[in-house]
């Protein structure tokens, strides 16, 4: 597993990397949140990220939580000191684990551990929510050329369904894909669906 330490404090990072290879994980890199590290960093391609920083200006925040965004890696946070609005911009930027105060090596493989788990379970969770919102619009699609069959042909529901169905089987597509084409086909022929 690649792991990226992102910290300009060479000493906070030394804890940080102690308490990983204490942990058994050495693809470690340390790199200082200046120039363009952010493309740097896309290129290293990391599993995981630890943001090391300490006491961050509001700037600095708002930088670090684009990097969050841009990665869509598990990503793990340390700073010194926090409020509600900082903690709140974190998890809204996709932090997997915000920690305040508690950088020390032996706390470091579990809240490792953590960012994964929340990561992966909040990646789960949108990729479901992706697959009901496409299979609500593919729903859509279909009843709208449902509609069209039975305007334009006399069918009822279920023929019209069995008609695109059949027609999809037959022409080895998907039926929301000959529901999508007949949909277009009516649009272009000025018919109202």
């Amino acid at each position: 597993m690649r792991i990226v330490i992102i910290d300009d404090s060479g000493a906070r990072a030394v804890v940080l990397e102690e308490g990983l290879r204490d942990a058994g994980y050495n693809d470690i890199h340390v790199v200082p949140p200046r120039g363009a590290f952010v493309a740097r960093l896309e290129r290293m391609a990391p599993d995981v990220v630890l943001m090391d920083l300490g006491n961050p200006s509001r700037d600095t925040l708002e930088e670090m939580l684009i990097v969050s965004r841009a990665l869509a890696k598990p990503i793990a946070m340390f700073v010194d000191q926090s409020d509600e609005s900082m903690i709140g911009a974190a998890i809204d930027a996709g932090v997997s684990a915000y920690v305040v105060d508690g950088l020390r090596k032996e706390r470091v493989k579990p809240i490792l551990d953590l960012a994964i788990r929340r990561f992966n379970a909040f990646a789960r969770m949108q990729a479901e929510r992706d697959d009901a919102l496409t299979q609500l619009a593919d729903r859509k699609t279909i009843d709208r050329a449902k509609a069209i069959l039975m305007r334009t042909r006399g069918l009822s529901e279920p023929d019209a369904y069995t008609l695109m169905r059949t027609t999809a089987m037959n022409q080895g597509k998907k039926i929301v894909e000959v529901a999508a084409a007949l949909i277009t086909a009516s649009d272009l022929m000025g018919g109202v669906s």
